[in-house]
Protein backbone atom coordinates (compact mmCIF):
# COMPACT_ATOMS: atom_id res chain seq x y z
CA UNK A 1 0.00 0.00 0.00
CA UNK A 2 2.60 2.67 1.12
CA UNK A 3 4.94 2.06 -2.28
CA UNK A 4 1.97 2.35 -4.61
CA UNK A 5 0.60 5.38 -2.51
CA UNK A 6 4.57 7.27 -2.97
CA UNK A 7 4.26 6.13 -6.49
CA UNK A 8 0.82 8.12 -7.08
CA UNK A 9 1.11 10.92 -4.73
CA UNK A 10 4.61 11.96 -3.91
CA UNK A 11 7.32 11.31 -6.73
CA UNK A 12 5.30 12.50 -9.59
CA UNK A 13 5.69 15.81 -10.90
CA UNK A 14 2.39 17.10 -11.19
CA UNK A 15 0.33 18.20 -9.15
CA UNK A 16 0.36 17.24 -5.59
CA UNK A 17 -3.15 18.54 -4.80
CA UNK A 18 -4.77 15.06 -6.10
CA UNK A 19 -2.52 12.94 -2.94
CA UNK A 20 -4.70 10.41 -1.58
CA UNK A 21 -5.06 11.01 2.69
CA UNK A 22 -2.05 10.44 4.46
CA UNK A 23 -1.28 6.76 5.67
CA UNK A 24 -1.23 6.02 9.23
CA UNK A 25 2.49 4.57 9.20
CA UNK A 26 4.19 7.52 6.72
CA UNK A 27 4.48 11.44 8.11
CA UNK A 28 4.08 13.49 4.60
CA UNK A 29 5.75 16.86 5.13
CA UNK A 30 4.86 19.74 2.57
CA UNK A 31 8.18 22.18 2.14
CA UNK A 32 10.40 24.11 -0.06
CA UNK A 33 13.32 21.67 -1.04
CA UNK A 34 14.54 23.77 -3.41
CA UNK A 35 17.51 24.86 -1.22
CA UNK A 36 18.88 21.24 -1.46
CA UNK A 37 22.58 21.93 -2.85
CA UNK A 38 23.81 18.69 -1.09
CA UNK A 39 22.84 15.74 1.11
CA UNK A 40 26.18 15.15 2.02
CA UNK A 41 26.65 16.81 5.59
CA UNK A 42 30.29 17.78 4.54
CA UNK A 43 28.52 19.81 1.54
CA UNK A 44 24.62 20.83 2.68
CA UNK A 45 24.32 23.83 4.49
CA UNK A 46 20.98 24.89 4.07
CA UNK A 47 17.95 24.48 5.86
CA UNK A 48 16.20 21.62 4.03
CA UNK A 49 19.93 19.81 4.34
CA UNK A 50 20.66 20.35 7.91
CA UNK A 51 17.46 18.63 9.05
CA UNK A 52 17.44 16.23 7.51
CA UNK A 53 21.18 15.50 8.81
CA UNK A 54 19.43 15.18 11.73
CA UNK A 55 17.41 12.52 10.69
CA UNK A 56 19.79 10.42 8.55
CA UNK A 57 22.95 10.62 10.82
CA UNK A 58 24.39 11.03 14.03
CA UNK A 59 27.32 12.70 15.90
CA UNK A 60 29.39 12.17 18.97
CA UNK A 61 27.61 14.43 20.92
CA UNK A 62 24.72 16.71 20.23
CA UNK A 63 22.74 19.56 21.91
CA UNK A 64 19.72 18.98 23.92
CA UNK A 65 16.88 20.80 22.14
CA UNK A 66 15.37 21.63 25.22
CA UNK A 67 18.25 22.82 26.74
CA UNK A 68 20.84 23.85 23.40
CA UNK A 69 23.64 24.98 25.85
CA UNK A 70 23.90 21.49 27.53
CA UNK A 71 25.92 18.41 24.92
CA UNK A 72 24.28 14.96 25.55
CA UNK A 73 26.44 12.22 24.78
CA UNK A 74 25.60 10.17 21.27
CA UNK A 75 27.48 7.92 19.83
CA UNK A 76 30.09 8.85 22.00
CA UNK A 77 29.09 7.67 25.93
CA UNK A 78 32.16 9.74 27.55
CA UNK A 79 34.98 11.40 26.91
CA UNK A 80 38.34 12.53 29.09
CA UNK A 81 40.06 15.74 27.69
CA UNK A 82 43.61 17.65 28.69
CA UNK A 83 43.83 21.05 27.10
CA UNK A 84 44.69 20.10 23.51
CA UNK A 85 43.11 16.56 23.36
CA UNK A 86 39.34 14.86 23.72
CA UNK A 87 39.89 11.12 24.09
CA UNK A 88 36.30 9.75 23.86
CA UNK A 89 34.71 6.33 24.15
CA UNK A 90 32.30 5.14 21.09
CA UNK A 91 28.71 3.35 22.51
CA UNK A 92 28.67 -0.57 22.07
CA UNK A 93 27.09 -2.33 19.55
CA UNK A 94 26.56 0.83 17.47
CA UNK A 95 25.53 0.20 14.06
CA UNK A 96 24.98 2.15 10.77
CA UNK A 97 21.48 1.16 8.86
CA UNK A 98 23.87 -0.99 6.17
CA UNK A 99 24.44 -3.49 9.42
CA UNK A 100 27.92 -2.33 9.14
CA UNK A 101 29.77 -1.41 13.14
CA UNK A 102 30.24 1.86 14.04
CA UNK A 103 34.30 1.87 14.30
CA UNK A 104 37.03 4.78 15.28
CA UNK A 105 37.88 4.29 11.49
CA UNK A 106 34.24 5.98 10.89
CA UNK A 107 34.59 8.68 12.91
CA UNK A 108 38.24 9.32 11.94
CA UNK A 109 37.24 8.88 8.17
CA UNK A 110 34.07 11.32 8.93
CA UNK A 111 35.91 14.17 10.41
CA UNK A 112 38.73 14.45 7.91
CA UNK A 113 37.00 14.07 4.73
CA UNK A 114 35.07 17.64 5.69
CA UNK A 115 38.77 19.09 5.97
CA UNK A 116 39.79 17.04 2.82
CA UNK A 117 36.91 18.50 0.65
CA UNK A 118 37.22 22.04 1.79
CA UNK A 119 33.65 22.76 1.04
CA UNK A 120 31.48 25.11 2.37
CA UNK A 121 30.91 23.87 6.55
CA UNK A 122 34.33 22.72 6.46
CA UNK A 123 35.38 25.80 8.31
CA UNK A 124 33.74 24.60 11.09
CA UNK A 125 36.75 22.36 11.83
CA UNK A 126 39.49 23.81 10.24
CA UNK A 127 38.93 26.25 13.17
CA UNK A 128 40.99 23.49 15.05
CA UNK A 129 44.08 24.23 12.29
CA UNK A 130 43.24 21.58 10.49
CA UNK A 131 44.31 21.34 6.76
CA UNK A 132 43.97 18.42 4.10
CA UNK A 133 47.96 18.02 4.83
CA UNK A 134 47.52 17.79 8.84
CA UNK A 135 44.21 16.75 9.80
CA UNK A 136 45.46 12.78 9.92
CA UNK A 137 47.90 13.72 12.33
CA UNK A 138 45.37 15.06 15.20
CA UNK A 139 42.94 12.24 14.67
CA UNK A 140 44.08 9.00 16.07
CA UNK A 141 42.29 5.45 16.75
CA UNK A 142 43.27 4.54 20.41
CA UNK A 143 41.60 0.76 20.89
CA UNK A 144 38.51 -0.53 19.30
CA UNK A 145 36.28 1.80 20.29
CA UNK A 146 38.02 4.80 21.60
CA UNK A 147 39.02 7.82 19.22
CA UNK A 148 41.57 11.07 19.97
CA UNK A 149 40.95 13.84 18.60
CA UNK A 150 44.37 16.59 18.95
CA UNK A 151 44.52 20.31 18.30
CA UNK A 152 47.08 22.77 18.10
CA UNK A 153 45.03 26.33 18.18
CA UNK A 154 44.37 27.87 21.89
CA UNK A 155 41.42 26.81 22.16
CA UNK A 156 39.63 24.26 25.24
CA UNK A 157 37.78 21.01 25.12
CA UNK A 158 34.52 22.23 25.63
CA UNK A 159 34.58 24.44 22.15
CA UNK A 160 35.43 21.60 20.59
CA UNK A 161 32.52 19.14 21.49
CA UNK A 162 30.61 22.33 20.16
CA UNK A 163 31.80 21.74 17.25
CA UNK A 164 31.60 18.10 17.29
CA UNK A 165 27.79 18.60 17.45
CA UNK A 166 27.86 20.43 14.45
CA UNK A 167 26.25 19.02 11.20
CA UNK A 168 29.30 19.08 9.42
CA UNK A 169 30.69 16.41 12.08
CA UNK A 170 28.20 13.78 11.60
CA UNK A 171 29.33 10.18 11.43
CA UNK A 172 28.86 8.44 7.60
CA UNK A 173 29.91 4.66 7.10
CA UNK A 174 33.37 4.77 5.85
CA UNK A 175 33.17 1.03 4.32
CA UNK A 176 29.69 2.00 2.76
CA UNK A 177 30.66 5.41 1.13
CA UNK A 178 33.93 3.54 0.23
CA UNK A 179 32.07 1.27 -2.40
CA UNK A 180 30.87 5.09 -4.39
CA UNK A 181 34.44 6.61 -4.57
CA UNK A 182 35.11 8.00 -7.42
CA UNK A 183 37.86 10.20 -8.38
CA UNK A 184 39.27 10.58 -4.69
CA UNK A 185 36.09 12.41 -4.20
CA UNK A 186 35.58 10.74 -0.77
CA UNK A 187 31.99 9.23 -1.93
CA UNK A 188 31.10 12.89 -2.57
CA UNK A 189 28.93 12.30 -5.74
CA UNK A 190 27.12 9.34 -4.09
CA UNK A 191 26.36 10.96 -0.69
CA UNK A 192 25.05 14.11 -2.33
CA UNK A 193 21.63 12.08 -2.62
CA UNK A 194 22.78 8.99 -0.57
CA UNK A 195 22.79 8.28 3.12
CA UNK A 196 25.51 6.87 4.91
CA UNK A 197 24.36 6.96 8.43
CA UNK A 198 23.39 5.64 11.60
CA UNK A 199 20.49 7.90 12.47
CA UNK A 200 16.89 6.85 12.78
CA UNK A 201 15.72 7.41 8.78
CA UNK A 202 17.96 6.71 5.84
CA UNK A 203 17.36 7.80 2.30
CA UNK A 204 14.97 6.13 0.16
CA UNK A 205 14.92 8.10 -3.10
CA UNK A 206 15.86 12.00 -3.41
CA UNK A 207 14.98 13.59 -6.93
CA UNK A 208 15.84 17.09 -6.58
CA UNK A 209 13.07 19.97 -6.73
CA UNK A 210 10.20 17.01 -6.44
CA UNK A 211 10.92 14.86 -3.51
CA UNK A 212 12.95 13.14 -0.78
CA UNK A 213 11.71 9.79 1.31
CA UNK A 214 13.23 8.94 3.92
CA UNK A 215 12.59 5.42 5.59
CA UNK A 216 12.80 3.60 8.83
CA UNK A 217 16.28 2.61 10.24
CA UNK A 218 14.71 0.15 12.65
CA UNK A 219 18.39 -0.47 13.84
CA UNK A 220 19.64 3.09 15.12
CA UNK A 221 21.41 3.39 17.68
CA UNK A 222 19.13 6.52 18.19
CA UNK A 223 16.25 3.73 18.81
CA UNK A 224 13.62 2.76 15.86
CA UNK A 225 11.80 5.83 14.95
CA UNK A 226 7.72 5.19 14.78
CA UNK A 227 7.31 6.03 11.31
CA UNK A 228 8.23 4.35 8.50
CA UNK A 229 8.40 6.55 6.24
CA UNK A 230 8.87 10.20 6.17
CA UNK A 231 7.66 11.79 2.60
CA UNK A 232 9.00 15.52 1.98
CA UNK A 233 7.44 17.01 -0.98
CA UNK A 234 8.75 19.65 -2.85
CA UNK A 235 5.73 22.30 -2.37
CA UNK A 236 7.41 26.16 -3.57
CA UNK A 237 4.18 28.27 -3.11
CA UNK A 238 3.55 28.82 0.58
CA UNK A 239 -0.50 29.09 -0.24
CA UNK A 240 -0.44 25.42 -1.52
CA UNK A 241 1.26 24.47 1.62
CA UNK A 242 -1.53 25.87 3.94
CA UNK A 243 -3.78 24.04 1.69
CA UNK A 244 -2.29 20.48 1.67
CA UNK A 245 -2.24 20.85 6.07
CA UNK A 246 -5.98 22.24 5.98
CA UNK A 247 -7.26 19.03 3.64
CA UNK A 248 -5.13 16.96 5.66
CA UNK A 249 -2.95 15.75 2.72
CA UNK A 250 0.22 16.66 4.38
CA UNK A 251 0.64 16.39 8.19
CA UNK A 252 3.25 19.38 8.48
CA UNK A 253 3.35 22.24 6.71
CA UNK A 254 7.01 24.11 7.31
CA UNK A 255 8.11 27.46 5.59
CA UNK A 256 4.81 29.62 6.03
CA UNK A 257 4.36 32.98 5.92
CA UNK A 258 2.41 35.33 7.91
CA UNK A 259 -0.06 35.51 5.95
CA UNK A 260 -0.82 31.35 5.76
CA UNK A 261 -0.09 31.16 9.41
CA UNK A 262 -2.64 33.97 10.48
CA UNK A 263 -5.13 32.11 8.28
CA UNK A 264 -4.60 29.12 9.95
CA UNK A 265 -5.52 29.82 13.27
CA UNK A 266 -8.42 28.23 14.42
CA UNK A 267 -8.84 25.93 11.67
CA UNK A 268 -10.44 22.95 12.02
CA UNK A 269 -7.91 19.63 12.23
CA UNK A 270 -4.61 22.16 12.32
CA UNK A 271 -2.25 23.19 15.06
CA UNK A 272 -0.16 26.58 13.39
CA UNK A 273 3.08 27.10 15.81
CA UNK A 274 5.13 29.96 15.87
CA UNK A 275 8.65 28.25 17.40
CA UNK A 276 11.39 30.05 18.61
CA UNK A 277 14.35 30.20 16.42
CA UNK A 278 18.01 31.60 16.60
CA UNK A 279 17.90 32.72 12.84
CA UNK A 280 18.88 36.36 11.67
CA UNK A 281 18.06 38.12 8.43
CA UNK A 282 20.33 40.26 6.82
CA UNK A 283 21.24 41.81 3.61
CA UNK A 284 24.42 41.64 2.62
CA UNK A 285 26.77 43.43 -0.26
CA UNK A 286 29.29 42.25 -2.64
CA UNK A 287 32.42 44.65 -1.79
CA UNK A 288 33.77 43.98 -4.97
CA UNK A 289 30.44 43.66 -7.70
CA UNK A 290 31.91 44.36 -11.05
CA UNK A 291 29.29 46.62 -12.12
CA UNK A 292 28.33 48.54 -8.85
CA UNK A 293 31.80 50.39 -7.22
CA UNK A 294 29.58 51.97 -5.23
CA UNK A 295 28.76 48.57 -2.97
CA UNK A 296 32.26 48.48 -2.23
CA UNK A 297 31.96 51.99 -0.01
CA UNK A 298 31.66 51.88 3.31
CA UNK A 299 28.92 54.85 3.73
CA UNK A 300 26.93 53.11 1.22
CA UNK A 301 26.77 50.64 3.89
CA UNK A 302 26.55 52.97 6.64
CA UNK A 303 23.21 54.92 4.56
CA UNK A 304 21.49 51.00 4.13
CA UNK A 305 21.28 50.89 7.92
CA UNK A 306 18.96 53.62 8.05
CA UNK A 307 16.93 52.80 4.98
CA UNK A 308 16.34 49.56 6.53
CA UNK A 309 12.57 49.67 8.02
CA UNK A 310 13.66 47.54 11.34
CA UNK A 311 9.87 47.66 12.91
CA UNK A 312 8.03 47.89 9.52
CA UNK A 313 9.13 44.73 8.52
CA UNK A 314 8.88 43.13 11.41
CA UNK A 315 5.95 44.17 12.99
CA UNK A 316 3.84 45.57 10.59
CA UNK A 317 4.60 43.41 7.41
CA UNK A 318 5.41 40.23 9.70
CA UNK A 319 2.71 40.51 12.32
CA UNK A 320 5.21 40.69 15.21
CA UNK A 321 6.58 37.14 14.20
CA UNK A 322 9.63 39.13 13.71
CA UNK A 323 12.16 40.96 16.28
CA UNK A 324 14.26 43.58 15.29
CA UNK A 325 17.58 42.33 16.54
CA UNK A 326 20.76 44.23 14.94
CA UNK A 327 23.93 42.02 16.37
CA UNK A 328 25.00 38.86 15.06
CA UNK A 329 24.39 36.83 17.57
CA UNK A 330 20.74 35.80 18.13
CA UNK A 331 19.06 36.72 21.12
CA UNK A 332 18.85 33.67 23.52
CA UNK A 333 22.82 33.33 22.85
CA UNK A 334 25.17 34.44 25.97
CA UNK A 335 26.60 37.15 25.10
CA UNK A 336 24.12 38.79 22.54
CA UNK A 337 23.64 42.53 22.40
CA UNK A 338 19.97 43.54 22.46
CA UNK A 339 20.25 47.71 22.01
CA UNK A 340 19.36 48.58 18.69
CA UNK A 341 21.03 51.88 17.79
CA UNK A 342 19.82 52.12 14.57
CA UNK A 343 16.56 52.96 13.21
CA UNK A 344 14.41 53.76 9.56
CA UNK A 345 15.32 56.92 8.25
CA UNK A 346 15.64 57.27 4.55
CA UNK A 347 16.35 61.18 4.89
CA UNK A 348 19.65 60.30 7.57
CA UNK A 349 20.21 57.73 4.95
CA UNK A 350 20.26 60.31 1.76
CA UNK A 351 22.35 62.76 3.32
CA UNK A 352 24.97 59.86 4.25
CA UNK A 353 25.21 59.35 0.39
CA UNK A 354 25.04 62.63 -0.55
CA UNK A 355 28.20 63.71 1.61
CA UNK A 356 29.63 60.64 0.24
CA UNK A 357 29.31 61.60 -3.85
CA UNK A 358 27.54 59.05 -4.57
CA UNK A 359 24.76 60.49 -7.21
CA UNK A 360 23.16 57.29 -8.20
CA UNK A 361 22.75 54.29 -5.19
CA UNK A 362 21.17 51.25 -6.77
CA UNK A 363 21.81 47.42 -6.89
CA UNK A 364 20.57 44.13 -7.64
CA UNK A 365 19.19 42.31 -5.28
CA UNK A 366 19.06 38.43 -5.23
CA UNK A 367 16.52 36.35 -3.08
CA UNK A 368 15.36 33.17 -2.58
CA UNK A 369 11.25 33.06 -3.92
CA UNK A 370 10.39 31.57 -0.64
CA UNK A 371 8.51 33.49 1.88
CA UNK A 372 9.73 35.43 4.01
CA UNK A 373 12.23 36.05 2.10
CA UNK A 374 10.65 37.57 -0.80
CA UNK A 375 8.56 39.35 1.17
CA UNK A 376 11.48 41.00 3.21
CA UNK A 377 13.06 41.95 0.00
CA UNK A 378 9.89 43.74 -1.49
CA UNK A 379 9.79 45.48 1.97
CA UNK A 380 13.16 46.41 1.40
CA UNK A 381 12.73 47.76 -2.10
CA UNK A 382 10.21 50.26 -0.80
CA UNK A 383 11.93 51.29 2.05
CA UNK A 384 15.76 51.81 0.00
CA UNK A 385 13.08 53.79 -2.49
CA UNK A 386 13.02 56.51 -0.11
CA UNK A 387 15.93 56.53 0.85
CA UNK A 388 16.97 57.22 -3.11
CA UNK A 389 18.04 53.85 -3.57
CA UNK A 390 16.81 51.89 -6.28
CA UNK A 391 16.69 47.87 -6.05
CA UNK A 392 16.23 45.83 -8.64
CA UNK A 393 14.89 42.53 -7.14
CA UNK A 394 16.10 39.55 -9.00
CA UNK A 395 13.68 36.70 -7.13
CA UNK A 396 15.74 32.69 -7.83
CA UNK A 397 15.33 29.12 -6.09
CA UNK A 398 17.02 28.86 -3.02
CA UNK A 399 19.75 26.87 -4.25
CA UNK A 400 20.25 28.62 -7.59
CA UNK A 401 21.00 32.12 -5.62
CA UNK A 402 22.60 30.16 -2.64
CA UNK A 403 25.26 29.09 -5.61
CA UNK A 404 25.14 32.64 -7.11
CA UNK A 405 26.52 34.19 -3.40
CA UNK A 406 29.06 31.65 -2.73
CA UNK A 407 30.41 32.36 -6.43
CA UNK A 408 30.55 36.11 -5.85
CA UNK A 409 28.07 36.53 -8.83
CA UNK A 410 25.68 38.82 -7.21
CA UNK A 411 25.71 42.89 -5.97
CA UNK A 412 23.41 42.03 -2.59
CA UNK A 413 21.59 39.29 -1.41
CA UNK A 414 18.95 39.29 1.29
CA UNK A 415 19.25 36.11 3.69
CA UNK A 416 19.07 34.63 6.85
CA UNK A 417 21.65 32.69 8.89
CA UNK A 418 20.82 30.04 11.64
CA UNK A 419 24.20 29.05 14.47
CA UNK A 420 25.83 25.52 13.59
CA UNK A 421 26.58 25.35 17.24
CA UNK A 422 25.70 26.56 20.28
CA UNK A 423 28.63 29.19 21.32
CA UNK A 424 28.81 32.79 20.25
CA UNK A 425 31.93 31.72 18.02
CA UNK A 426 29.10 30.07 15.54
CA UNK A 427 28.06 33.19 14.35
CA UNK A 428 30.95 35.16 15.03
CA UNK A 429 33.39 33.06 13.08
CA UNK A 430 31.02 33.52 9.94
CA UNK A 431 30.25 37.65 10.61
CA UNK A 432 33.79 38.62 11.90
CA UNK A 433 35.99 36.32 10.24
CA UNK A 434 37.83 35.90 7.00
CA UNK A 435 41.04 34.14 7.08
CA UNK A 436 43.09 33.71 4.08
CA UNK A 437 42.73 30.21 3.92
CA UNK A 438 39.46 30.39 1.77
CA UNK A 439 36.88 29.41 4.19
CA UNK A 440 33.21 30.20 2.91
CA UNK A 441 31.89 32.67 5.93
CA UNK A 442 29.52 35.48 5.53
CA UNK A 443 32.47 38.19 5.77
CA UNK A 444 34.01 36.11 2.76
CA UNK A 445 31.10 36.03 0.99
CA UNK A 446 30.68 39.65 0.99
CA UNK A 447 34.36 40.04 -0.44
CA UNK A 448 35.24 42.01 3.11
CA UNK A 449 38.77 42.13 4.14
CA UNK A 450 39.08 42.14 7.85
CA UNK A 451 42.58 41.32 9.19
CA UNK A 452 42.08 43.06 12.44
CA UNK A 453 38.12 41.41 13.31
CA UNK A 454 39.42 38.07 12.16
CA UNK A 455 42.40 38.18 14.54
CA UNK A 456 40.03 39.08 17.71
CA UNK A 457 37.29 36.57 16.75
CA UNK A 458 40.30 34.15 17.24
CA UNK A 459 41.19 35.86 20.28
CA UNK A 460 37.60 35.43 21.63
CA UNK A 461 37.16 32.09 20.64
CA UNK A 462 40.32 31.02 22.64
CA UNK A 463 39.26 33.08 25.79
CA UNK A 464 38.61 30.51 28.64
CA UNK A 465 37.29 33.15 31.13
CA UNK A 466 33.73 33.46 30.71
CA UNK A 467 33.46 36.61 31.64
CA UNK A 468 36.24 38.76 29.84
CA UNK A 469 34.66 35.67 26.88
CA UNK A 470 31.17 37.37 26.40
CA UNK A 471 33.14 41.06 26.67
CA UNK A 472 35.24 40.24 23.51
CA UNK A 473 32.36 38.78 21.48
CA UNK A 474 29.90 41.93 22.31
CA UNK A 475 32.75 43.88 21.13
CA UNK A 476 32.98 41.98 17.85
CA UNK A 477 29.09 42.60 17.69
CA UNK A 478 29.80 46.35 17.96
CA UNK A 479 32.63 46.42 15.80
CA UNK A 480 30.70 44.99 12.76
CA UNK A 481 27.74 46.01 13.31
CA UNK A 482 28.97 49.75 12.73
CA UNK A 483 31.64 48.60 9.89
CA UNK A 484 30.48 45.74 8.13
CA UNK A 485 28.83 45.26 4.45
CA UNK A 486 25.89 43.68 5.98
CA UNK A 487 22.93 45.04 7.97
CA UNK A 488 21.44 42.43 10.18
CA UNK A 489 18.30 43.59 11.27
CA UNK A 490 15.56 40.60 11.53
CA UNK A 491 15.65 37.70 14.03
CA UNK A 492 12.65 35.51 13.53
CA UNK A 493 10.14 32.43 14.91
CA UNK A 494 9.68 29.61 12.40
CA UNK A 495 6.01 29.32 11.54
CA UNK A 496 4.82 25.23 11.33
CA UNK A 497 1.65 23.81 10.99
CA UNK A 498 0.90 20.06 12.12
CA UNK A 499 -2.48 18.60 12.22
CA UNK A 500 -3.54 18.39 15.54
CA UNK A 501 -3.60 14.01 15.63
CA UNK A 502 0.24 14.25 15.32
CA UNK A 503 1.96 13.02 18.56
CA UNK A 504 5.69 13.72 19.26
CA UNK A 505 7.16 16.52 16.91
CA UNK A 506 9.84 18.65 18.39
CA UNK A 507 11.54 21.39 16.97
CA UNK A 508 14.38 23.25 18.83
CA UNK A 509 15.83 26.78 18.43
CA UNK A 510 18.94 25.73 15.63
CA UNK A 511 18.04 25.33 12.42
CA UNK A 512 19.14 21.57 12.64
CA UNK A 513 17.03 21.04 15.34
CA UNK A 514 14.63 18.96 13.78
CA UNK A 515 13.43 15.84 15.30
CA UNK A 516 10.94 13.40 13.46
CA UNK A 517 11.86 9.89 15.60
CA UNK A 518 9.13 10.16 18.02
CA UNK A 519 6.56 11.40 15.54
CA UNK A 520 3.43 9.50 15.83
CA UNK A 521 -0.58 9.98 14.64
Amino acid sequence: MIKKWIATGILLTGSIAAMAATPPNALVVAQSLDDVTSLDPAQGFELTSVQTFTNIYQRLVQSDPENPTELKPTLATSWVSTPRSLTLTLRDNAQFASGNPIRPEDVLFSLSRVVKLNLAPSFILTQLGWDKDNVDSHLQKVDANKVKITWDVNVGPSFVLSLLSAPASSIVDEKAVEMHVKNGDFGHAWLNNHSAGSGPFQIMKYTPHEALVLTANKTSPAGAPKMQMILMKNVPDAATRQLLIEQGDADIARNLGSDQFESLQGKPGVKALALPYASLYYIMFNTKAKNNPDLGNPKFWEAAHWAFDYKGIAVDLMRGQFQVQQSFLPQGFNGALTDQPYHYDPEKAKQILKNAGIKDPHFKLVVSNQPPYLDVAQALQASFAKAGIRVELIPGISSQVSNDVKEHNYEANVSSWGPDYFDPNTNASSFAYNPENGSKTIAWRANWQIPELSKMTIAARAETDPVKRTKMYQELQRQVRESAPFVIGLQNKKLVAIRDNLKGYVQGITPDMVYYQNVSK
